[in-house]
Protein backbone atom coordinates (compact mmCIF):
# COMPACT_ATOMS: atom_id res chain seq x y z
CA UNK A 1 0.00 0.00 0.00
CA UNK A 2 1.48 3.66 -0.90
CA UNK A 3 2.57 6.17 1.77
CA UNK A 4 -0.27 8.44 1.85
CA UNK A 5 1.16 10.85 4.54
CA UNK A 6 0.69 14.42 2.89
CA UNK A 7 3.30 16.74 2.05
CA UNK A 8 2.43 20.51 3.18
CA UNK A 9 3.88 23.22 1.17
CA UNK A 10 4.03 26.57 2.99
CA UNK A 11 4.41 29.09 0.66
CA UNK A 12 2.74 32.14 -0.67
CA UNK A 13 0.34 32.64 -3.94
CA UNK A 14 2.92 33.26 -6.64
CA UNK A 15 6.24 30.82 -5.91
CA UNK A 16 7.32 29.08 -9.48
CA UNK A 17 10.00 27.22 -7.48
CA UNK A 18 7.41 25.51 -5.56
CA UNK A 19 5.01 24.66 -8.47
CA UNK A 20 7.73 22.77 -9.68
CA UNK A 21 8.39 20.53 -6.55
CA UNK A 22 4.54 20.26 -6.55
CA UNK A 23 4.20 19.09 -9.55
CA UNK A 24 7.02 16.29 -9.06
CA UNK A 25 5.49 15.47 -6.28
CA UNK A 26 1.89 14.82 -7.77
CA UNK A 27 3.31 12.74 -10.90
CA UNK A 28 4.63 10.74 -7.92
CA UNK A 29 1.33 10.60 -6.87
CA UNK A 30 2.55 11.89 -3.01
CA UNK A 31 -0.32 13.67 -1.84
CA UNK A 32 0.45 17.51 -0.99
CA UNK A 33 -1.11 20.18 0.67
CA UNK A 34 -0.33 23.86 -0.22
CA UNK A 35 -0.64 27.04 1.90
CA UNK A 36 0.26 30.16 3.17
CA UNK A 37 0.34 30.85 6.60
CA UNK A 38 -0.15 34.50 5.31
CA UNK A 39 -3.93 33.27 4.77
CA UNK A 40 -4.58 32.85 8.48
CA UNK A 41 -7.43 33.18 9.68
CA UNK A 42 -9.21 34.01 6.31
CA UNK A 43 -9.14 31.40 3.99
CA UNK A 44 -6.54 28.93 6.44
CA UNK A 45 -7.86 27.70 9.74
CA UNK A 46 -6.25 25.52 12.54
CA UNK A 47 -7.27 23.00 15.05
CA UNK A 48 -5.03 21.83 17.32
CA UNK A 49 -5.09 19.56 20.44
CA UNK A 50 -1.63 18.68 22.62
CA UNK A 51 -1.98 15.35 24.21
CA UNK A 52 0.08 12.88 25.67
CA UNK A 53 0.96 11.55 22.16
CA UNK A 54 1.78 14.88 20.44
CA UNK A 55 -0.19 17.39 18.68
CA UNK A 56 -3.58 15.96 17.21
CA UNK A 57 -6.32 17.80 14.76
CA UNK A 58 -5.93 19.38 11.54
CA UNK A 59 -5.28 22.35 9.63
CA UNK A 60 -7.58 23.12 6.75
CA UNK A 61 -8.03 25.28 3.46
CA UNK A 62 -11.40 25.72 1.66
CA UNK A 63 -10.57 22.59 -0.74
CA UNK A 64 -7.83 20.28 1.67
CA UNK A 65 -7.58 19.01 4.79
CA UNK A 66 -4.43 18.04 6.75
CA UNK A 67 -4.55 15.68 9.61
CA UNK A 68 -1.70 17.07 11.75
CA UNK A 69 -0.32 13.72 13.32
CA UNK A 70 0.21 12.37 9.67
CA UNK A 71 2.19 15.27 7.91
CA UNK A 72 4.92 13.64 6.22
CA UNK A 73 7.32 16.25 5.25
CA UNK A 74 7.01 20.15 5.04
CA UNK A 75 8.89 22.03 2.88
CA UNK A 76 8.73 26.08 4.11
CA UNK A 77 9.34 28.27 1.51
CA UNK A 78 8.71 32.19 2.59
CA UNK A 79 5.09 32.73 3.00
CA UNK A 80 3.56 35.97 3.86
CA UNK A 81 3.59 37.51 7.09
CA UNK A 82 0.04 37.74 8.85
CA UNK A 83 -1.86 40.45 8.15
CA UNK A 84 -5.37 41.78 9.73
CA UNK A 85 -5.41 44.89 8.05
CA UNK A 86 -9.73 45.74 8.90
CA UNK A 87 -8.27 45.83 13.04
CA UNK A 88 -7.10 48.67 14.55
CA UNK A 89 -3.37 49.29 14.84
CA UNK A 90 -3.08 47.71 18.72
CA UNK A 91 -5.54 45.03 18.13
CA UNK A 92 -4.08 43.99 14.60
CA UNK A 93 -0.31 43.65 16.65
CA UNK A 94 -1.67 41.42 19.41
CA UNK A 95 -3.78 39.22 16.80
CA UNK A 96 -0.42 38.91 14.52
CA UNK A 97 1.73 37.60 17.36
CA UNK A 98 -1.26 35.09 18.55
CA UNK A 99 -1.02 34.08 14.90
CA UNK A 100 2.57 34.14 14.75
CA UNK A 101 2.90 31.78 18.24
CA UNK A 102 0.16 29.90 17.62
CA UNK A 103 0.04 28.81 14.07
CA UNK A 104 3.45 29.42 13.65
CA UNK A 105 3.79 26.79 17.18
CA UNK A 106 1.71 24.21 16.28
CA UNK A 107 3.44 24.04 12.22
CA UNK A 108 7.14 24.07 13.60
CA UNK A 109 5.84 21.23 16.11
CA UNK A 110 4.57 18.10 13.51
CA UNK A 111 5.96 14.84 14.86
CA UNK A 112 7.23 12.82 12.46
CA UNK A 113 7.51 15.30 9.84
CA UNK A 114 10.48 16.15 8.00
CA UNK A 115 11.21 19.94 7.84
CA UNK A 116 13.12 21.33 4.64
CA UNK A 117 14.10 23.42 6.23
CA UNK A 118 12.02 24.21 9.73
CA UNK A 119 10.89 27.41 10.43
CA UNK A 120 12.51 28.06 13.52
CA UNK A 121 16.16 26.94 11.97
CA UNK A 122 15.58 29.25 8.79
CA UNK A 123 15.55 31.94 11.28
CA UNK A 124 18.73 31.32 13.44
CA UNK A 125 20.63 30.51 10.18
CA UNK A 126 19.25 34.14 8.39
CA UNK A 127 21.63 35.77 10.80
CA UNK A 128 24.38 36.76 8.82
CA UNK A 129 27.29 37.36 11.78
CA UNK A 130 25.78 33.79 12.81
CA UNK A 131 26.53 32.33 9.37
CA UNK A 132 29.90 33.34 9.13
CA UNK A 133 31.24 32.45 12.59
CA UNK A 134 29.46 28.88 11.63
CA UNK A 135 31.80 28.38 8.49
CA UNK A 136 34.72 29.55 10.40
CA UNK A 137 34.11 27.00 12.65
CA UNK A 138 33.55 24.13 10.18
CA UNK A 139 36.77 25.14 8.01
CA UNK A 140 35.59 27.55 5.59
CA UNK A 141 37.84 30.54 4.43
CA UNK A 142 35.69 33.72 5.39
CA UNK A 143 37.26 37.17 4.30
CA UNK A 144 37.97 39.48 7.24
CA UNK A 145 34.79 40.93 8.01
CA UNK A 146 33.49 43.91 10.92
CA UNK A 147 29.43 43.99 12.21
CA UNK A 148 29.58 47.89 13.80
CA UNK A 149 27.97 50.90 14.43
CA UNK A 150 31.05 52.78 15.05
CA UNK A 151 32.08 54.96 12.10
CA UNK A 152 36.07 55.02 13.66
CA UNK A 153 36.09 51.01 13.49
CA UNK A 154 34.79 51.16 10.10
CA UNK A 155 37.15 53.46 8.66
CA UNK A 156 39.69 51.51 10.62
CA UNK A 157 38.91 47.95 9.48
CA UNK A 158 38.87 49.56 5.81
CA UNK A 159 42.48 51.16 5.58
CA UNK A 160 43.50 47.51 7.06
CA UNK A 161 42.01 45.64 4.72
CA UNK A 162 41.12 47.16 1.45
CA UNK A 163 39.44 46.81 -0.77
CA UNK A 164 36.75 46.64 1.43
CA UNK A 165 32.82 45.79 0.35
CA UNK A 166 29.44 47.03 2.54
CA UNK A 167 26.86 44.14 2.77
CA UNK A 168 23.36 45.02 4.08
CA UNK A 169 22.63 42.20 7.17
CA UNK A 170 19.36 41.39 5.97
CA UNK A 171 17.82 42.74 2.66
CA UNK A 172 14.09 44.27 3.53
CA UNK A 173 12.64 45.37 0.01
CA UNK A 174 12.59 48.83 -0.10
CA UNK A 175 9.97 50.89 -2.76
CA UNK A 176 10.93 53.17 -5.57
CA UNK A 177 8.36 54.36 -7.54
CA UNK A 178 6.66 51.72 -6.82
CA UNK A 179 8.73 49.21 -7.82
CA UNK A 180 10.57 46.87 -5.12
CA UNK A 181 14.40 47.15 -5.08
CA UNK A 182 16.50 46.06 -2.65
CA UNK A 183 20.46 47.62 -1.10
CA UNK A 184 23.08 46.67 -3.02
CA UNK A 185 26.16 44.97 -2.50
CA UNK A 186 28.71 48.02 -2.88
CA UNK A 187 32.78 48.86 -2.47
CA UNK A 188 33.10 51.37 0.70
CA UNK A 189 36.08 53.58 1.35
CA UNK A 190 37.34 55.61 4.64
CA UNK A 191 36.37 58.60 3.36
CA UNK A 192 32.82 57.50 2.59
CA UNK A 193 32.33 56.44 6.55
CA UNK A 194 30.44 59.44 8.34
CA UNK A 195 28.38 59.46 11.56
CA UNK A 196 25.36 57.39 9.59
CA UNK A 197 27.07 54.35 10.77
CA UNK A 198 26.01 55.09 14.16
CA UNK A 199 22.40 54.52 13.40
CA UNK A 200 22.51 51.56 13.03
CA UNK A 201 24.28 48.31 12.87
CA UNK A 202 26.71 47.77 9.27
CA UNK A 203 28.46 44.53 7.83
CA UNK A 204 31.95 45.23 6.46
CA UNK A 205 33.98 42.52 4.46
CA UNK A 206 37.15 42.48 2.75
CA UNK A 207 36.60 41.86 -1.04
CA UNK A 208 37.89 38.86 -2.24
CA UNK A 209 40.15 39.19 -5.63
CA UNK A 210 37.45 36.73 -7.27
CA UNK A 211 37.85 35.06 -10.65
CA UNK A 212 34.39 33.76 -10.20
CA UNK A 213 31.52 32.72 -8.04
CA UNK A 214 30.17 29.09 -7.20
CA UNK A 215 26.82 28.64 -6.18
CA UNK A 216 26.37 25.25 -4.33
CA UNK A 217 22.96 24.05 -3.69
CA UNK A 218 22.97 21.39 -1.42
CA UNK A 219 19.65 19.36 -0.82
CA UNK A 220 19.96 16.27 1.94
CA UNK A 221 22.83 14.29 1.60
CA UNK A 222 23.23 16.03 -2.64
CA UNK A 223 25.31 18.84 -3.54
CA UNK A 224 24.73 20.65 -7.06
CA UNK A 225 28.16 23.32 -7.62
CA UNK A 226 27.67 26.17 -10.59
CA UNK A 227 30.50 28.20 -11.23
CA UNK A 228 29.05 31.81 -12.24
CA UNK A 229 30.65 33.56 -14.25
CA UNK A 230 30.41 37.22 -14.73
CA UNK A 231 32.17 40.85 -14.71
CA UNK A 232 29.69 42.10 -11.79
CA UNK A 233 31.02 42.41 -8.20
CA UNK A 234 27.01 40.62 -7.00
CA UNK A 235 26.19 38.52 -10.06
CA UNK A 236 22.57 38.60 -8.95
CA UNK A 237 22.21 42.45 -10.13
CA UNK A 238 22.15 41.08 -13.73
CA UNK A 239 20.93 37.65 -14.71
CA UNK A 240 21.93 38.24 -18.31
CA UNK A 241 25.32 38.94 -17.97
CA UNK A 242 25.68 35.40 -16.34
CA UNK A 243 27.35 31.86 -18.01
CA UNK A 244 27.24 28.69 -16.23
CA UNK A 245 29.56 25.75 -15.76
CA UNK A 246 28.27 22.67 -13.63
CA UNK A 247 31.90 21.71 -11.16
CA UNK A 248 32.97 19.78 -8.39
CA UNK A 249 33.59 21.15 -5.09
CA UNK A 250 36.29 20.03 -2.93
CA UNK A 251 35.94 16.96 -1.32
CA UNK A 252 36.95 19.43 2.12
CA UNK A 253 34.20 22.00 0.90
CA UNK A 254 31.47 19.33 0.73
CA UNK A 255 32.27 18.36 3.90
CA UNK A 256 32.28 21.61 5.72
CA UNK A 257 28.92 22.21 4.31
CA UNK A 258 27.16 19.12 5.44
CA UNK A 259 28.48 20.05 8.98
CA UNK A 260 27.45 23.89 8.53
CA UNK A 261 23.93 22.38 7.46
CA UNK A 262 24.04 20.47 10.82
CA UNK A 263 25.10 22.93 12.82
CA UNK A 264 21.99 25.07 12.71
CA UNK A 265 19.73 21.58 11.89
CA UNK A 266 19.08 22.36 7.85
CA UNK A 267 18.74 19.81 5.20
CA UNK A 268 18.83 22.63 2.60
CA UNK A 269 20.94 25.17 1.99
CA UNK A 270 22.03 27.80 -1.49
CA UNK A 271 25.65 28.59 -0.20
CA UNK A 272 27.75 31.56 -1.93
CA UNK A 273 31.35 31.09 -2.41
CA UNK A 274 33.92 33.39 -4.46
CA UNK A 275 36.93 31.82 -5.91
CA UNK A 276 40.37 33.35 -6.41
CA UNK A 277 42.75 33.07 -9.10
CA UNK A 278 44.83 30.47 -6.75
CA UNK A 279 41.08 28.62 -6.76
CA UNK A 280 40.49 29.33 -3.11
CA UNK A 281 36.99 28.97 -2.09
CA UNK A 282 36.18 31.41 0.01
CA UNK A 283 32.61 31.73 2.42
CA UNK A 284 30.13 34.42 1.46
CA UNK A 285 26.99 33.23 2.88
CA UNK A 286 24.32 30.44 3.06
CA UNK A 287 20.51 31.50 2.23
CA UNK A 288 18.63 28.55 4.29
CA UNK A 289 15.09 29.52 1.49
CA UNK A 290 17.84 30.17 -1.75
CA UNK A 291 16.49 29.86 -5.36
CA UNK A 292 17.60 26.88 -7.08
CA UNK A 293 15.24 25.94 -9.66
CA UNK A 294 16.38 28.75 -12.52
CA UNK A 295 20.41 26.73 -11.66
CA UNK A 296 18.60 23.84 -12.93
CA UNK A 297 16.76 25.01 -16.14
CA UNK A 298 20.47 26.55 -17.14
CA UNK A 299 22.46 23.69 -16.57
CA UNK A 300 19.95 20.18 -15.99
CA UNK A 301 21.23 19.51 -13.20
CA UNK A 302 18.72 17.08 -11.16
CA UNK A 303 18.04 19.48 -8.38
CA UNK A 304 14.02 19.05 -8.24
CA UNK A 305 14.52 15.41 -8.05
CA UNK A 306 16.53 15.41 -5.32
CA UNK A 307 14.54 17.71 -3.16
CA UNK A 308 11.42 15.77 -4.34
CA UNK A 309 13.19 12.49 -2.89
CA UNK A 310 13.71 14.28 0.13
CA UNK A 311 9.95 15.50 0.82
CA UNK A 312 8.70 12.05 0.10
CA UNK A 313 11.57 10.54 2.31
CA UNK A 314 12.78 8.29 0.28
CA UNK A 315 15.35 6.02 1.86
Amino acid sequence: MSDQRPVLVVTSLYDPTADVVINELHDRDVPVMRFDSGDFPASLSVEAEITQNGIQGRISTPTRSAELAHVRALYYRRPTGFAFPHLEDQDARFAITQARYGLGGVIASLPDCLYVNHPHRIGDAEFKPAGLAAAVQVGLQVPPTLVTSQPEAARTFIERHGPVIYKPLHNPAYHVDDVSCTVEIAEAAAGDIDDRVSGTAHLFQQRVPKTADVRVTAIGPHTFSVRIDSDLLDWRTDYSHLTYTPVSAPEQIEIALHDYLDHFGLLFGAFDFALDAEGQWWFLECNPSGQWYWLQNETGLPMCAALTDLLERKS
